[in-house]
Formats: C-alpha cells, sequence, structure tokens
C-alpha cells in the first residue's frame, strides 16, 4: 500500500511540475533554452545568447540578424562586447557580441502575457556585460529570481562600450551613441519577439543602473522609442549627470587618434586611418588615464566616453526632451551613498584615520565646478559647511565629502530628472525613492551607508539564490525591491499587482515631492518629502545661475 502511495505521489508530482518551453520560434529562427526548478511547481525557463542584430560594422548603426537554420541551443552566455578589463592593462570581448538573454517563470501552465523588464547594465559606458560577474555563484543580472518572485519575465542585453560604442566626432562623419543604437535594437527585437516566449509585446518596461540607467533615460528622450515600451526605471543614474554626456567628443577622438597613431591636421585622412585601425588598439585607446586625476582634476574628468548630442538619436539636450517621456511611467532613484567610492579617489583622507580639511573638501569643489570658475566654491562650501557647527566632527566632514559627490553625481541630476518627467506627464506617474541599506562591503568608516551598485544584488534576489552569505534581514529587503520593481512594471503603480508591499508608496508630482526610503525596515514612516532640497535648490538654482567659463579647446 504505501509503495503504492509513493509511486501515486511521484506521478502526480511528475504531471504537476512546472510547465516548460521547450523550441521556440524568433524571427531569425528557432531557440531552445534549458528550464530550472525553482520551487515545487515553478521553474524559469533561461535562453542565453539569443542574437538580437547581426555583427555590427565599425562605428555603424546595428544591422538585423540574417537568420540561422536549425534549432539554436541558447544555453550559454556569449562574448561581452570588446572592452577593456577592470584593471584596464588588457582587453576582452567580441565584436560578435550583440545578443540577449531571456529568464521566463513558469508554474503548472505555460506563461501568457506576462510583464517584460528588460535590463540595462552598468560599467561608465567603458565596460560591462550582460551576464557580468557575481563574486558568488550565477551572474549578477541572473534573473531566475526577481523572474519567478515577480511573476515577469526578465531580459539582460548586450551593447557596444567604450571607444567602439561611443566615439564622435560631434557631426555626422561619426555620429556616435553607437551603444544607444544596440540598446534600442534589443528593445525593437523583445517588442517583436517577446509573445512567443510569453510576454505581452504591449507591456515592456526597461530598467538600468549607472550607466545602464543613463542609457534607459536616454531611450526614454529619444524619439525613437515612442510607443516602443511603456514604463522606465533608472537606479543612480540620468541623462542629465554631469558624467553621462561628452560636451566636446571631437576632443576625445583627436586624443584617441595620437594614442593609436592616426593623429593628422587633415581631419578627414584621420577619420579614415581610425576607420582603419585595429580594435582592439582603439579600445585600449579609450582606457582610463588614472594618472591624470593624481593632484588635479576629480573621478568624473576621467569618465569621457558616454552619448553626445547626434541631432538624430538624442536630437537636442536631454534637458530639452523631456516632452518625449511623458508617456513613460518612471521611477528612479539613488543610492544614499553613490559618491561615496568616486569621493574616496578625489579626496582619500575621508577613507583613512586621518583627518580631512577645509582645504581638501573646498579642492573637490573647485575640480567639481570648473565650468564656472572659482565663483562657485565659496558659495558651495557655505551650503555644505552650514550644519557642522563650530567645531566639526572629523566624521562628519568626511561624511559630507561623500555627500557632495554623491549629490553632485547622482542625487541632484535624478531630482532634476524625476522634476521633468512630472512636469511633462500627460497621465503618465512618476515615483521617487531613497536606498540607504548600510554597506556589506567591509573595511569601510562606519558612516557609510549604500554604496554605489549595492543596490542591484538585492534586486536580483542574490540574498535567495546565495542565502548562505546573507542575513535575514537582506532577505526581507531583497523580496521588498522585487515587490515594488515587478508591481510597477505589471501596473505602473509600484502598490498594485501579484506582490504585497510592506508601505504604499505616494506618486511625486509637480507640486508634491514625497520619496520612499529603501532598506530592510520598510514602514509608514519611510515616507519622506522633498529629498535633500536644500541642496537640490543650490544646485539647481544659486549654482547654475552663476555665469560659465569661456574654455579653450
Amino acid at each position: 500500500m504505501m509503495m503504492l502511495l509513493v509511486v501515486l505521489l511521484g506521478v502526480w508530482l511528475n504531471s504537476a511540475s512546472a510547465a516548460k518551453l521547450g523550441v521556440v520560434q524568433t524571427e531569425g529562427g528557432q531557440v531552445e533554452g534549458k528550464s530550472h526548478r525553482m520551487g515545487l511547481f515553478s521553474s524559469v525557463d533561461v535562453f542565453k545568447g539569443i542574437p538580437f542584430a547581426d555583427v555590427p560594422g565599425k562605428w555603424e548603426k546595428p544591422k538585423p540578424h540574417p537568420g540561422w537554420d536549425g534549432v539554436m541551443k541558447a544555453t550559454k552566455y556569449r562574448d561581452r562586447c570588446l572592452q577593456v578589463t577592470l584593471l584596464q592593462t588588457k582587453t576582452q570581448g567580441s565584436e560578435d557580441c550583440l545578443y540577449l538573454n531571456i529568464f521566463v517563470p513558469q508554474g503548472t501552465k505555460l506563461s501568457t502575457n506576462l510583464p517584460v523588464m528588460v535590463y540595462l547594465f552598468g560599467g561608465a559606458f567603458l565596460l560591462g556585460a550582460s551576464n557580468d560577474v557575481a563574486i558568488l555563484g550565477d551572474s549578477l543580472y541572473d534573473g531566475k529570481e526577481m523572474a519567478d518572485r515577480g511573476n515577469v519575465i526578465i531580459v539582460t542585453v548586450n551593447y557596444r562600450v567604450g571607444t567602439m560604442g561611443f566615439l564622435s566626432t560631434g557631426d555626422s562623419r561619426l555620429p556616435g551613441n553607437y551603444g544607444l543604437w544596440d540598446q534600442h535594437a534589443a528593445i525593437s527585437w523583445v517588442r517583436r519577439n517577446i509573445e512567443a516566449f510569453g510576454g505581452n509585446p504591449d507591456n515592456i518596461t526597461i530598467f538600468g543602473q549607472s550607466a545602464g540607467a543613463a542609457s534607459v533615460s536616454y531611450q526614454m528622450l529619444s524619439p525613437y522609442n515612442k510607443g516602443l515600451f511603456r514604463r522606465a526605471i533608472t537606479q543612480c543614474g540620468v541623462a542629465l549627470s554631469p558624467w553621462a554626456i561628452q560636451s566636446n567628443p571631437m576632443a576625445l577622438t583627436k586624443k584617441i587618434a595620437r594614442k593609436v597613431g592616426c593623429w593628422r591636421s587633415d581631419e578627414e585622412e584621420m577619420l579614415t586611418c581610425l576607420k582603419m585601425s585595429d580594435p582592439v588598439g582603439l579600445t585600449m585607446a579609450g582606457k582610463i588615464d588614472v594618472l591624470l586625476i593624481l593632484g588635479k582634476g576629480v573621478v568624473m574628468d576621467l569618465l569621457e566616453l558616454s552619448p553626445v548630442v547626434d541631432g538624430d538619436f538624442i536630437p537636442d539636450e536631454p534637458s530639452k526632451l523631456f516632452h518625449n517621456a511623458a508617456k513613460f511611467d518612471y521611477l528612479a532613484g539613488v543610492n544614499s551613498m553613490d559618491g561615496h567610492i568616486f569621493a574616496g579617489v578625489d579626496v582619500p583622507s575621508i577613507n583613512m584615520r586621518n583627518a580631512t580639511s577645509v582645504d581638501q573638501v573646498k579642492g573637490l569643489l573647485s575640480g567639481l565646478t570648473k565650468e564656472k570658475g572659482s565663483a562657485a566654491v565659496p558659495s558651495a562650501y557655505s551650503v555644505y559647511s552650514s550644519p557642522w557647527g563650530s567645531t566639526p566632527d572629523p566624521g562628519v566632514i568626511k561624511k559630507t565629502v561623500a555627500d557632495i559627490e554623491t549629490d553632485f553625481l547622482f542625487l541632484v541630476p535624478t531630482q532634476i530628472a524625476l522634476q521633468l518627467h512630472a512636469n511633462n506627464t500627460s497621465g503618465a506617474r512618476t515615483y521617487s525613492y531613497l536606498f540607504n541599506m548600510e554597506t556589506r562591503i567591509p573595511g569601510f568608516p562606519k558612516w557609510v551607508e549604500a554604496e554605489h551598485a549595492e543596490d542591484l544584488q538585492y534586486l536580483f534576489g542574490k540574498p535567495f539564490a546565495t542565502p548562505l552569505v546573507y542575513f535575514p534581514r537582506h532577505r526581507d529587503l531583497s523580496g521588498y525591491m522585487i515587490a515594488y520593481w515587478t508591481n510597477f512594471a505589471r501596473t505602473g503603480d509600484p502598490n498594485t499587482g501579484e506582490s504585497r508591499v510592506p508601505t504604499p508608496w505616494p506618486q511625486f508630482t509637480k507640486y508634491h515631492q514625497p520619496y520612499l526610503t529603501i532598506n530592510h525596515k520598510i514602514s509608514k514612516s519611510s515616507v519622506s518629502f522633498d529629498l535633500r532640497s536644500d541642496y537640490v535648490n543650490y544646485w539647481t538654482q544659486t549654482y547654475s545661475s552663476l555665469p560659465s567659463i569661456k574654455r579653450e579647446e
């Protein structure tokens, strides 16, 4: 009898186990992924390395993929786009890199009409990949946990970075923005093909972090994306961030030309030489010149390769394009210490025992505000030092340095983007957040909160995927973020969808600026108003009204 029960239970479990997609027909041909069991009756179908465009020509827009015969086994990640390594000593990746990965949650029946979330990775427009490395376990951007817990399809995409993705002359000869065109091609491919995977092509959300967030912002602002997706999420970066746009692309192109032996006084000859140059050498020539920073300048000055106003994909200054984003629901925020890692390079003493001096604080402000000459330093210093009191605590001065860099590079531009979105919206919703979970990075001073990119491990469900290296509070936070993000993707409102959330998150509007503080203890008191408004007002009103100084090339 017992034996019979075991057999029957086995048969029932087998028949009740999660559905599988098997072979899927796309516009280029058939693909077959792999099913990963997540729970008793749930699994995620994973498709890795599906091409969304052909191998791109050098500094050309992506072209449609010619397709393939038979069934493509989509079980391995493909190469990242050609780029420098993290230590910038050599290159990695390939020119054949325009691939995407799809994560489809399944229950006992095949999923249909699911919301789709397309992720754009960060990496300063210089490096990164759709399957970037995690310290433990799967890729950092592995979409299984988020897909399974939020019941959404996750898509991660590659795009060209560095010299091959963003070199530009600032005119039609070498217009730039190739990486943005790649992203656009990937989103378009998802729109045309995702229904075959169980997705709703009319409910696509694009989301990204850092340079990926600035990319999402550019996709919202480009006239080429009207009607292509419905919602957007930017985490720690927008098109208005000072590091997210090249203001003098030709100067950089000449610098790269010198490095690869293509410098000519005749620009046409120089460009011909560049076009014939080896992509690996060109990529190395675009690496960050760290020596430049020692003693003068700030980290931001090193981040040179980025999008440009090309008169085409980005037809005007980003701040003038928010009418194009009026129909997209928009959720945006930053990490409370986004600027700390950069501040630690600009003012190393903040992470050391020795004191940080007033002169160092003024030096940082001087480096950040070069475009206004010396006029901005006294006013900025008085705003940031006013809470210190007559004998400031050394830790408070150090934290102020991190705050200055966070405000300038991330928080203030994001607040401006939220305001511009809310001012231009036609029926779409706007939401603002501040992520301030304490850092998990060892060795930093006690005052350090959420470091740049620390939000990603929680959003992608790492505390569930690798539970041994996290505590219950980290799983709480991860569950909250997945719930808010996937609800937003489903309905345009982070509070309503298939997942319960710990507290209502109110809309940000033209006249009313609430934001949600995101950590492991979210409650009613996590909603506040007018995020760092004194500092936002300083940069947007006082600072921006100062005259800019003319600079020679």
